[in-house]
């Protein structure tokens, strides 16, 4: 039977980690992964296939009683035609805003949620404008396909820009300020297709040569008030979206202004779970994962409190010694079943505790198993 056959574009770890948190729940799976060694083909039906072939997207939809995404560059016009079917959240048009960092940008303005200044950049003149206007130290990005620090470039003087052009140049980009930020928080929130709405607590991140090293949540003393408007600009992007499932949202917290009112810079969404949300699993009363399979299925949806204190450390390029981990107290190893090499995250670990003071002392423990294996 079908009742219960969710449908996945995208096999990675979010879907890995998808299906794991659907089977207790009663659902099926099925993805669609061009690659035929991704990391749910031992947990679900996989039809390898490119996301453009029509005749595997059809084969693909068959019997599913929803479609949903593990990372956000999906064809738009895949998802859409599987729309015509078969409901597909979150809605394509998520996906259209986030796979643009320039209709991004111009999305949060829209919705009065500040960012860094920025401009587009579709040839050498306009970059030069750019500059201009915005001023150095400045980042030239792509507009599309750009993560985990690719896809960008950083002008620091007008020395730079040469360099910047001639590795970037040729593509629709964007320029964006540099930010001179305190810290990198994000805010991951649920809506469910009744318009019901959880968020989870703000994190606190560090990114290590682009890629998400750590995550701590609770954001360690975090203001009432920045936690409030952190909650507040996603509700305004879920609402204006008819957003239903986890959205992410990554940002900056800077300085207060003269006024002395809390400031967040939105830096980019994602349509989707998301690897900040990973301490979920262990340390929440109910995961991202579920939740999100709880609002795209219909389901109410859970109790997005966190457990206590939590962080999350990704496993990149590298594995550290698993029995030294898993002797740790509270200590919680997943992997993804993906061959190691540079640069990839292979797992995570997430560190548990009641209070930030005792979590600060086991995630230094961690940290030192993980640094001294991974690169």
């Amino acid at each position: 039977m079908n009742d219960r056959l969710i449908g996945v574009l995208g096999g990675g770890q979010l879907g890995r980690m998808l299906a794991l948190a659907g089977y207790p729940l009663g659902f099926r799976f099925r993805f669609l992964d061009p690659a035929d060694d991704a990391p749910v083909r031992y947990l679900a039906e996989q039809v390898v296939a490119s996301y453009d072939d029509h005749l595997a997207v059809a084969q693909f939809g068959s019997g599913l009683i929803v479609v949903t995404y593990e990372f956000e560059n999906v064809p738009v016009a895949t998802a859409r035609a599987l729309e015509q079917h078969i409901p597909v959240f979150p809605p394509p048009q998520a996906l259209e805003v986030a796979q643009d960092r320039l209709a991004e940008k111009r999305f949060f303005t829209q919705l009065n949620i500040p960012t860094a200044p920025f401009a587009p950049v579709d040839d050498r003149a306009s970059l030069d404008a750019a500059i201009e206007r915005i001023g150095l130290p400045a980042l030239l990005k792509t507009r599309r396909l750009g993560y985990d620090g690719k896809g960008q470039a950083l002008i620091g003087q007008r020395a730079d820009i040469e360099d910047a052009w001639r590795a970037l140049g040729g593509q629709p980009l964007i320029l964006e300020g540099f930010v001179s930020f305190v810290r990198e928080l994000s805010v991951l929130a649920v809506r469910g297709q009744d318009g019901a709405v959880a968020c989870y607590p703000p994190v606190e991140n560090l990114h290590r040569n682009g890629i998400l090293y750590r995550s701590i949540a609770p954001a360690p003393g975090l203001a009432t008030e920045v936690q409030l408007l952190a909650e507040t600009y996603a509700r305004r992007v879920l609402e204006a979206l008819d957003y239903v499932g986890v959205l992410a949202i990554e940002m900056f917290e800077v300085e207060p202004d003269r006024t002395g009112g809390a400031r967040l810079l939105a830096n980019e969404m994602a349509p989707r779970v998301h690897n900040s949300g990973h301490w979920t699993i262990d340390g929440a009363v109910t995961s991202q994962f579920e939740n999100h399979l709880r609002a795209i299925a219909g389901l109410p949806l859970g109790d997005a409190s966190a457990r206590g204190c939590a962080a999350m450390v990704n496993l990149i390029g590298g594995l550290p010694d698993v029995t030294m981990l898993l002797a740790l107290p509270d200590t919680h190893l997943h992997l993804y079943d993906k061959a190691p090499r540079p640069g990839r995250k292979l797992g995570h670990v997430t560190v548990c505790a009641v209070d930030a003071e005792r979590l600060a002392e086991r995630l230094a423990v961690v940290e030192r198993y993980v640094l001294a294996s991974t690169k």
